[in-house]
């Protein structure tokens, strides 16, 4: 399955007062591995960015001034976007955004009509309700290092909702980059199996036991202390 997870970051809230797109940021992932393959661009909007906006992301009129427009980069979107499955946090603001800006070059799909949508705020106030479930909130829950995060930014915001909804959709184990070795360099704790089918284990030292220990806290904190190991 190829998904995209995808976050904009714009002029202001409202469509419905022409606010643009300034930035998207899009983290492709095929079968729950991340592939590289990312989209990010910077937008030119043609408005002011409202002050609340740039105390949010601080992007300004200033930086953007020489980026491309919108109808410069959206064929090369479109064919980013077309057959996977968006991952969104709080779907609406976003999609409403890029339909918005579709609308205004007309005879565009919209992006429903391309992709499919999955919101990961919904998912998370099922998963938690009654909990604060804001990316923020959510990096605490599932122990993912957010510290980058000083400000809002459309790529870092989607890197970090990869790692977020793959833990939360069952495990930040599968987030590898294609080709890389799942392993790891360092195998001394693994169990193997020879050409004979023996099962040997290898010997546990005192930094195994460490990793192992730290693993299980993760594992706790993600769970919201129900790992069944530490019972």
């Amino acid at each position: 399955m190829r998904q995209i997870i995808l976050d904009t970051e714009t002029t202001g809230l409202e469509t419905q007062q022409d606010h643009r797109i300034i930035e998207i940021g899009c983290v492709e992932m095929v079968d729950r591995r991340l592939t590289g393959n990312n989209f990010h661009q910077y937008l030119q909007p043609d408005r002011q960015i409202d002050a609340g906006a740039i105390s949010v992301h601080g992007i300004t009129n200033e930086f953007l001034e020489d980026k491309p427009r919108f109808a410069d980069i959206v064929e090369d979107l479109i064919s980013y976007l077309s057959g996977a499955e968006l991952v969104i946090h709080n779907a609406p603001f976003d999609v409403g955004f890029l339909n918005h800006e579709l609308k205004r070059l007309q005879q565009k799909p919209h992006i429903e009509e391309i992709s499919s949508v999955v919101d990961t705020l919904v998912m998370a106030r099922k998963k938690h309700p009654g909990k604060r479930n804001s990316l923020d909130a959510l990096c605490d829950r599932y122990a993912i290092d957010n510290s980058r995060r000083d400000k809002h930014g459309a790529l870092l915001d989607a890197e970090i909702l990869s790692e977020v909804y793959l833990a939360m959709t069952g495990g930040q184990e599968d987030l590898l980059l294609e080709g890389e070795d799942s392993d790891g360099a360092d195998h001394n704790h693994r169990r193997r199996v020879n050409l004979e089918g023996e099962l040997m284990l290898m010997q546990v030292d005192e930094d195994d036991l460490q990793a192992h220990e730290e693993y299980l806290n993760r594992l706790q904190q993600q769970t919201d202390g129900h790992c069944m190991w530490l019972k």
